[in-house]
């Protein structure tokens, strides 16, 4: 059972890895930010020194080196995907529309990823600034009229924030997204939305054509059906377990790479049904993390139609910046 053991590790690993990484990437001033500051002292005397520029400059500079790693992990599951799961679903007759859906989404998926990674996610400068105060409303609870940004020395319109890795405020700052290299703001947090969406549909279409292959595999082989000698010498019938190991064995690349498609699922899944809740009710991850602390704030939420409008067609005002 080796091979359990291996999977668990390797499981746990990714589960780790990723669940990291999410919270890297949307750090921000608060009691996260100071437990990542903690962890960051710690690695200060674990790390070598150029080890150590090297993990500053990816999260506390803007960098491209996530962008490069997410075009990477797209690559390489793409070329496992191309080099044996095609192949084997074109023999085994899986339809091609079916084994041909995820290249399409990944194509529609890399489209919106350069959006967000190119797009103005609305910086607040000199020449805008008179312009994205009159957008919302101070609500006198997170945000204050007059106020003024001690970095950029520009007033803060209502529902912007100061981000520190990027060195500049952003007009209803969402988050700094280290896999996009840019802040998620009122101009491209559409963009990002769809990215989201369409990576997970991705991930889903990934592992829905793998496991339709190996299941093919075990019900046209009739695994199911058939016995074994075990080492007492004992006939005993094919379960879950040893039909698992046995694929493991045969396809030990497939497994691996299904076994992290599915933990990408339900991180991207329940990321994006997050942030789904944030579109309906209007609210950035940076005032829902406030909004938990002041029970009796309203928001800026107009009914579901209107908040989804204000996101995917941001104010007139807005768009001619």
């Amino acid at each position: 059972m080796e091979f359990l053991w291996l999977f668990i590790i390797y499981v746990t690993f990714l589960v780790i890895s990723i669940s990291a990484f999410c919270l890297l990437s949307g750090r921000s001033r608060n009691s996260l930010d100071r437990f990542l500051h903690r962890i960051d002292k710690v690695l200060h005397h674990v790390l070598p020194s150029w080890l150590q520029r090297y993990y500053m400059g990816c999260f506390q500079t803007r960098s491209g080196a996530f962008v490069i790693l997410h075009l990477l992990l797209d690559l390489l599951v793409f070329a496992e995907y191309s080099w044996e799961c095609v192949g084997y679903s074109l023999e085994l007759e899986i339809s091609q529309i079916f084994i041909l859906l995820p290249y399409t989404l990944i194509i529609l998926n890399l489209y919106f990823f350069y959006q967000c990674c190119a797009k103005d996610p609305g910086i607040v400068t000199k020449q805008k600034e008179a312009l994205y105060v009159q957008i919302y409303e101070y609500d006198g609870v997170f945000f204050f009229p007059g106020n003024k940004c001690p970095t950029c020395q520009l007033t803060k319109p209502a529902r912007s924030k100061h981000c520190s890795v990027c060195g500049v405020c952003v007009h209803r700052f969402d988050h700094h997204c280290v896999w996009v290299n840019n802040c998620i703001g009122a101009l491209n947090i559409r963009y990002f939305l769809i990215y989201l969406f369409s990576l997970t549909l991705t991930v889903i279409s990934l592992a829905a054509v793998i496991s339709r292959f190996l299941l093919k595999v075990v019900f046209l082989s009739h695994m199911m059906s058939a016995a074994y000698i075990d080492l007492d010498g004992h006939e005993q019938m094919v379960n879950i377990v040893f039909v698992v190991q046995h694929l493991f064995l045969t396809f030990p690349r497939i497994l691996f790479l299904l076994g992290f498609l599915f933990i990408l699922v339900l991180i991207l899944g329940g990321y994006s049904c997050f942030l789904l809740y944030l579109c309906f009710t209007n609210q950035t991850s940076n005032e829902w993390y406030k909004s938990r602390r002041v029970n009796a704030h309203k928001g800026y939420s107009r009914g579901i139609l209107i908040n989804i409008k204000d996101i995917f067609q941001p104010p007139d005002i807005v768009k001619r910046d």
